[in-house]
């Protein structure tokens, strides 16, 4: 008899491969697999040689790039000295998550499909494509495909005689069970806001614990948006970066929200436990000290200001005592109610306490061993960096955007990170805040004598804030900054340093204040009106583009703005004009990094 074996890799960038993931291994322990989920890059890719059944989950970034947890497994992957029937045991599917307003749609899921291909894999399915854009989102195009799946799976490995598939009705065991420990036992520390001595560079799974040095609104009081310019001592940290990097900040709950989660649920926040891994071989979540206090847990690691996803509605409707309730939320959870799911809870972005809150008997009725399933981690965030580290040794700054908006429900939203570094005052006493730095997607030119155009409306300046602090400390001349917000007078971060740098024959700057005249004056008006000199630095200096910001409506209309400088000052053709930059993309001349 042929084991029973399944394994579902996932590379994410955002949750949404992990949950999906997740989802794939329910099923498969329904249909009595042994399923292992891992992340990409924690699973040694060597082993996949070995391996019979296979599903790849996976996430394309914006600009079409594998998401961090699968970078290493990439490159082993597209190695060139693997022979092309090194898998060809391999039976697989690939399960894409994308986002069709992006250039690159679900890149990253297309091409591994092909080159697993190439190394002899079996495909069982074409490659899926979920698109974010979708009105129900990727489930439009995950549940036919998942039926399939499991279709051509159970056809390779049908059930063992006299076991049947686990209904729907019956409940999983939960992943890690929790043990109370007595009331008097000593408490832990958090751990992980305590300033720890370094032994290795800061990461994920060990954050500096920066104190905040500075917390400095950066628009006019009276502007709708409230942007802020933050400072922090990464001092014997041992973290080095350059322009164009990222620094990722780990955040928390407030405190309002842990009590009124802790209240909902009944529990104790004093009360600490030790967590327990139901099967053998799982390993126990990295960033919860053993023991853990409730109160730990909720403030620092389960998601509970988060849109809750299908999965917590299906997993919640297994405790409704309440029949109304229960109802709902298998409505909620199946595929004719994602819809009415969308309505309820990711248009009006509706927050996992909010939703629990909303099925009171349900939600009292949960057990604390289904707490981790229920409920995803928080997920760090990630800031460019706006300063250099030749400017401002051992300081990280970055210009955030404090989230907060209207929908049609009461309470306005609130960004979980941003709204938590906004409330913190340095000037209160000690705050410490868990990050550190990833290499970022924009690379600037080594040589000294190459100009730099740099389009940056709004918060989209930082990574070039930081940029030109490094070239004018290193004595460089050729900047050229196209900045763009609504008023100059409310929004027009840094000015007083970038007036400074172009006073002294550092910076040439083009400003665009979109509310400060009738007509609306954007950064892509700028690059039009100053067609010559942009074509003088692309075609005599060889000049380097860098874009970065809000990718609605802007990218698109730069893009467009650059091609008119190509056929207007170039006298190339409409599609030369683009051709030429999609070279320049190619060959790292264009880079762009944007965020919706």
């Amino acid at each position: 008899m042929v084991e029973r074996k399944l394994l579902i890799l996932y590379g994410r960038q955002t949750g949404t491969a992990q949950d999906t993931a997740e989802r794939i291994g329910r099923g498969a322990k329904r249909r009595h697999f042994q399923c292992r989920v891992e992340a990409l890059d924690s699973y040694e890719v060597a082993n996949l040689i070995n391996e019979l059944l296979v599903v790849f989950v996976c996430a394309t970034t914006g600009q079409g790039d594998p998401p961090d947890n699968m970078k290493m497994f990439w490159r082993f992957l597209f190695r060139k000295n693997l022979p092309p029937g090194s898998l060809c045991q391999l039976d697989y599917a690939v399960l894409g998550l994308g986002d069709s307003s992006y250039p690159k749609f679900n890149f990253v899921a297309k091409k591994l499909h092909k080159r697993v291909l190439q190394l002899g894999g079996n495909p069982l399915l074409p490659v899926a494509l979920g698109d974010d854009q979708h009105d129900l989102g990727p489930d439009a195009v995950v549940d036919p495909w998942l039926l399939a799946l499991w279709d051509k799976i159970l056809a390779l490995y049908p059930l063992p005689p006299g076991l049947e598939i686990i209904s729907p009705n019956v409940r999983l065991p939960p992943k890690y069970t929790l043990h109370y420990l007595a009331e008097d036992s000593p408490h832990p520390d958090g751990g992980l806001l305590q300033p720890t001595a370094p032994r290795a560079v800061p990461s994920e799974l060990r954050p500096f614990a920066a104190r905040m040095v500075s917390n400095q609104r950066v628009t006019a009081e009276s502007h709708f948006q409230d942007v802020r310019l933050i400072e922090f001592d990464v001092t014997g940290s041992g973290i080095m970066f350059s322009a164009g990097d990222v620094v990722m900040i780990q955040p928390q709950n407030c405190p309002e929200d842990v009590q009124q989660f802790c209240q909902l649920l009944r529990l104790d926040p004093d009360r600490c436990f030790m967590l327990k891994p139901t099967e053998p071989g799982t390993s126990l979540p990295a960033l919860l000290p053993q023991p853990c206090t409730i109160r730990y847990l909720v403030t620092h690691y389960l998601d509970i200001s988060c849109v809750p996803r299908r999965s917590f509605f299906e997993l919640l409707s297994y405790f409704s005592t309440n029949e109304l309730e229960r109802e709902k939320l298998q409505e909620f959870s199946s595929a004719q109610g994602q819809e009415e799911l969308y309505s309820y809870c990711n248009r009006p972005r509706r927050t996992t306490l909010e939703a629990l809150w909303d099925f009171p008997h349900t939600t009292c009725a949960v057990p604390p061993d289904y707490l981790l399933d229920l409920i995803p981690r928080i997920r760090p965030r990630a800031f460019s960096i706006a300063s250099s580290m030749l400017a401002h040794p051992d300081r990280i700054q970055i210009l955030m955007a404090v989230v907060r908006y209207k929908t049609r429900l009461s309470k306005p939203r609130r960004g979980l990170c941003s709204t938590w570094l906004a409330s913190l005052d340095p000037e209160q006493g000690d705050v410490r805040v868990p990050l550190w730095v990833k290499k970022g997607g924009m690379k600037f030119p080594a040589d000294p004598d190459t100009p730099v155009i740099m389009i940056g409306p709004g918060t989209g300046v930082a990574p070039f804030r930081a940029a030109i602090q490094e070239r004018v400390a290193q004595g460089r001349r050729g900047n050229c900054l196209f900045f763009g917000c609504r008023q100059k007078s409310k929004d027009f971060y840094c000015q007083a340093e970038w007036e400074e740098l172009v006073t002294k024959g550092f910076l040439t700057l083009f400003t665009a204040f979109s509310r400060d005249q009738e007509e609306k004056v954007y950064v892509q008006h700028c690059i039009r009106e100053n067609r010559r000199l942009v074509w003088e630095l692309l075609s005599g200096g060889s000049a380097h583009v860098y874009l970065a910001g809000n990718a609605k409506q802007m990218p698109v209309a730069v893009a467009e703005a650059l091609q008119s400088v190509l056929q207007l000052e170039g006298g190339l053709s409409p599609s030369e004009a683009e051709e030429h930059l999609t070279a320049l993309e190619r060959s790292q001349r264009f880079q762009s990094e944007t965020w919706s």
